[in-house]
């Protein structure tokens, strides 16, 4: 083989080099990366549809269960709302022979005019198991009511005697047929 056949035999070899190179830096790079984020996309759009396919499935569980939430919102009227949960304080009280000093209601206007909340502050005393039966009667309650914070502080030196302050919040929907 002479010299001039070698050099452009190296040369040949050389560009080809280069050009397996550029094509994968330019073009099977690019496109592999384009088909992992594609396969990605792909697989997440599955696992979404997968979801979806589970809500659809769930459908008539989850309205009856709405259904009965929105039963057991406090009524539409203002005052018959705050009734209602005065009076089941006031069972609840007896119920768990707590002494309650206060309660103090304050309506608050939802984010929209689709619902309205009433906090409740309620200051009462008791012993730690009268306390803790008038705590379960409360959140075992049907009505669409929260706890949002609890303070138990001690009213005596023994502990005996403690002091309750707690902060419920009771929700009132629009109903239905005002929309």
């Amino acid at each position: 083989m002479n010299l001039g056949n070698r050099q452009q035999l190296l040369a040949l070899a050389a560009i080809c080099v280069v050009g397996l190179f550029a094509l994968d830096k330019l073009v099977i790079g690019p496109l592999s990366a384009s088909w992992k984020v594609r396969s990605e996309a792909i697989a997440q759009l599955r696992k979404s549809i997968d979801q979806g396919r589970l809500v659809v499935g769930r459908e008539q569980f989850t309205r009856k269960h709405w259904n009965e939430m929105r039963k057991n919102t406090l009524p539409v009227n203002a005052s018959q709302a705050e009734q209602q949960v005065l009076r089941a304080f006031d069972k609840w009280s007896q119920d768990s022979r707590i002494s309650v000093s206060s309660i103090k209601p304050q309506w608050k206007r939802g984010v929209s005019d689709d619902y309205s909340v009433i906090e409740c502050r309620v200051d009462a005393a008791g012993s730690l198991s009268s306390l803790t039966k008038f705590l379960y009667e409360v959140e075992r309650s049907p009505m669409a009511l929260k706890v949002e914070s609890v303070e138990i502080a001690a009213r005596d030196n023994t502990g005996h005697q403690l002091a309750l302050g707690l902060l419920v919040s009771g929700l009132r929907l629009v109903p239905l047929e005002g929309k």
